[in-house]
């Protein structure tokens, strides 16, 4: 249940942002270029909401397993010596996820202290940069969903692209094509 609610959340939020950014832009640089106008605002805004997309797409990336590996050098280990590898590398994450929360924390109720609104927008600084906590919570959450993964066996390494073998399935498809015609 858990699991899914902050799937959902996390699914949601990312489509949002991603159409208001668009959107923003798209309305911004038809403003700027056809009418000569603009708002003051648009860009402070997109630059937030970027950081917000990056910091879920973050974690998402994780839960689906589209960030790219580096794993040439583990594959030569047999399953255990990787799954020891990937807890490892899952611990230092986490701890350096803890790092950066513990930072923001301090940060963010510096920011709130002494009550700083961003430049353009009547929005407190802390409530803006907020996604500092957010989004390295829910980096947390997945990274200990993994090292939970590795720990009862249900998996050896992080899941993660396979550009090489996507790029060699592309080719031959290609080849396949050019084949029949």
């Amino acid at each position: 249940m858990f699991m899914r609610i902050l799937n959902r959340t996390e699914e949601a939020v990312i489509c949002i942002l991603l159409v208001l950014t668009t959107l923003l832009v798209f309305v911004d640089v038809v403003m700027r270029f056809g009418f000569n106008t603009g708002f003051m605002w648009s860009q402070e805004l997109t630059l937030h909401m970027s950081g917000w997309f990056v910091l879920f797409g973050a974690s998402y990336g994780l839960k689906v397993g589209s960030h790219i590996g580096m794993d040439s050098f583990v594959k030569l280990f047999s399953r255990n010596v990787r799954r020891i590898l990937t807890a490892a590398a899952a611990i230092l994450a986490i701890v350096y996820c803890c790092l950066i929360l513990y930072g923001s924390w301090i940060y963010l109720k510096k920011m709130k202290l002494i009550g700083i609104d961003l430049e353009d927008l009547p929005i407190p600084t802390w409530l803006a940069h907020g996604m500092l906590i957010v989004g390295f919570m829910f980096l947390n959450i997945r990274l200990l969903i993994i090292l939970w993964s590795v720990i009862t066996g249900d998996a050896d390494s992080f899941k993660h692209a396979d550009e090489a073998k996507e790029s060699m399935e592309l080719a031959e498809d290609i080849t396949k094509e050019e084949a029949i015609s």
